[in-house]
């Protein structure tokens, strides 16, 4: 069964300023305010930047809204670059993502709506404001369409994802099929939302459920019969009700996890309210789940913490075992000592003891149950495996070579060339291909192009892109043995369409050959691997065989000395400790791609701030 897709469109990062126009209370529940004004047009800043008009297509677009500090007049804002929004962090600014409920370019309206949700910053913003006010947002980041391939939807979601679902009512088609299941707090806060005959909308209350029951919006899933067809299911809500629904679906329905969109909107976690105000949220004394674990990286912590998940414990506790001794029974453990264990996560808050010798997850333990945050702990995640050789960063530092081999035993490149883990590292890859993909597709980069070739991770994505934009072009990808394996296997389901899966070819071999003859070379983030002298070898190969004319296109984060980022260096240290190199700045960049023979025709920024440097032959060659 192919995958289904929801195409991406991703819009520059734009920072506007808007007023308050108008303020509906549409329940108890809910208030929507309507905001406009001139920036939300094409406009210029008073830095001289060009920025685009305000777009939204896709019914779960997101805003970020920026609010002021408490006792503070003035939001702290980012600052507006040329491709992306430059964040102070000392103080960060306070920001919170809400739905685009609705967009009328025409009018020049932008709805929010807003749940009466607990004590936030939002919620009280919205309760307090009044027409005439102004505030500052950016995004949506990008949009996403409504999805391709599916026979009918599930939706389900609770007040905070109220928004995207109405908005979703009125976007499908006259002739859509769904079931729609819908959490609110009380009877009172249901909505007129569009009827069509082919949907099934069911409202569930929450308020009357008994204490430590499952929420009835997880249970409602898991009764539903379940209709004939391709489903493509949307999630949006509680993180933990989001995360045992997806469960319940992959695990017990068999519905591929390509095919479920999910966000865990919020998270049940105690929030402490400013002494002054009982309505807004005491930004030092209320710290996210997020926060407090990315602030765990002391040497214990994180090292105690990748044992549990390598155990399997907090996936264990959220399926409800939750004895010591029953737990070191499933995760293969010494009872005594995985007590110690959880002692100790306790004493980090991951963990709390509901009862003597009996333990259950903290908002902080329940994020370890994400997939993405699971893959970067365990040592045998994708993500996982790599970061091991931070153990030999002190070795590295000295010699300024790869230290992975001597704490693992295999070079990285062995480990690669593991066919298990390289399918597993290339569907990650291919996951974070689609927006530059999509970027590159639409420009006018390949414009004139009828055979291209691609040395890149996640290369199907990229390839599925091309060739629906441009039906006379011709892909070759080329990719070592390991990684032209899993595109062969891959493709059917990437690129469904016969006719243009035909168009692309598998070719085993390395960026140090030369290819086909070809028009364009598109090499993605290939040389974070390898040494200078390789990198600027394997870009003059890649260039040898360009018809008259032809050009590189080159995708290669670099390090920004300017804007020194903590994920860059951490980056940076994974690649020198694993391969020896790491990120390149933009001058050794420069250095590589001169030493190449090749002159930069022109770089310019698409998808989520990537750059693409087009490159031609030097004069001299």
């Amino acid at each position: 069964m192919p995958k289904t897709s929801r195409r991406f469109t991703v819009h520059p990062p734009t920072l506007r300023e808007v007023g308050v126009v108008r303020i509906t209370d549409l329940t108890p529940g809910m208030r929507r305010v309507t905001l406009s004004g001139e920036q939300l047009r094409a406009f210029t800043t008073a830095d001289g930047i060009t920025r685009p008009a305000f777009e939204s297509g896709g019914f779960d677009d997101d805003l970020g809204l920026y609010f002021s500090y408490p006792g503070q007049c003035e939001p702290v804002l980012p600052v507006q670059g040329e491709a992306k929004l430059i964040a102070p962090k000392n103080p960060r600014p306070l920001s919170r993502a809400y739905t685009v409920r609705r967009w009328d370019p025409e009018a020049g309206e932008l709805d929010v709506d807003f749940a009466k949700h607990g004590v936030g910053v939002g919620t009280t913003w919205a309760y307090r404001v009044a027409p005439g006010d102004r505030i500052h947002l950016s995004g949506p980041r990008v949009s996403k369409a409504l999805p391709v391939g599916a026979d009918w939807w599930l939706v389900a979601g609770d007040d905070t994802a109220l928004p995207a679902i109405g908005r979703l009512l009125d976007e499908l088609p006259s002739d859509a099929r769904a079931q729609v299941f819908i959490e609110i707090a009380e009877d009172a806060h249901r909505q007129d939302l569009r009827e069509l005959p082919g949907v099934e909308v069911t409202w569930l209350v929450r308020s009357g459920a008994a204490e430590g029951a499952g929420s009835p919006l997880t249970e409602a899933v898991r009764g539903t019969g379940w209709w004939p067809g391709q489903a493509f299911v949307w999630l949006a809500g509680e993180h933990t009700a989001v995360r045992d629904i997806r469960r319940h679906l992959v695990e017990d329905r068999g519905v591929p996890k390509d095919d479920i969109d999910f966000t865990g909107y919020w998270r049940r976690s105690a929030v402490v309210a400013l002494e002054s105000d009982g309505a807004v949220p005491d930004p030092e004394r209320t710290v996210t789940p997020f926060q407090k674990l990315h602030d765990l990286t002391e040497l214990v912590a994180p090292l105690a913490i990748r044992t549990a998940v390598e155990l399997g414990v907090p996936d264990l506790l959220s399926r409800g075992t939750t004895g010591v001794a029953e737990l070191a029974a499933k995760a293969g453990a010494d009872e005594r000592a995985l007590g110690k264990l959880l002692r100790y996560l306790h004493t980090l808050d991951v963990v709390t003891e509901t009862a003597p010798g009996r333990y259950g997850l903290t908002p902080i333990g329940d994020v370890l149950t994400l997939d993405f945050i699971a893959d970067r702990l365990h040592s045998a995640g994708v993500v996982g495996r790599e970061m091991l050789g931070l153990y030999g960063l002190t070795e590295s530092v000295r010699t300024g070579r790869p230290a992975y081999a001597s704490v693992t035993g295999q070079t990285f490149a062995e480990v690669r060339a593991e066919q298990d883990y390289e399918d597993r590292h290339l569907e990650r890859l291919a996951k974070f291909q689609l927006a530059p993909a999509g970027s590159i597709a639409t420009s006018d980069l390949l414009a004139g192009v009828r055979h291209l070739v691609i040395h890149s991770g996640g290369a199907g994505a990229h390839a599925r892109e091309y060739v629906a934009a441009h039906e006379n072009l011709r892909v070759t990808i080329c990719a070592l043995p390991a990684q032209a394996d899993w595109l062969r296997r891959d493709l059917p389901d990437t690129i469904p369409d016969e006719r243009q899966r035909a168009r692309v070819d598998v070719r085993e071999q390395s960026v140090f050959e030369p290819g086909p003859a070809a028009d364009a070379v598109l090499i993605s983030r290939a040389f974070e691997v390898l040494p200078d002298a390789d990198a600027a070898h394997a870009l003059r190969r890649a260039a040898e065989n360009l018809t008259p004319g032809g050009h590189v296109l080159l995708i290669e984060e670099v390090f920004d000395t300017d804007g020194l980022d903590e994920h860059d260096g951490q980056e940076d240290l994974v690649g020198l400790v694993c391969h020896g190199s790491g990120l390149r700045t933009a001058a050794e960049l420069d250095a590589v791609i001169a030493r190449a023979g090749l002159t930069r025709r022109s770089a310019r920024t698409v998808g989520l701030g990537t750059t693409v440097h087009e490159l031609v032959r030097s004069a001299a060659d």
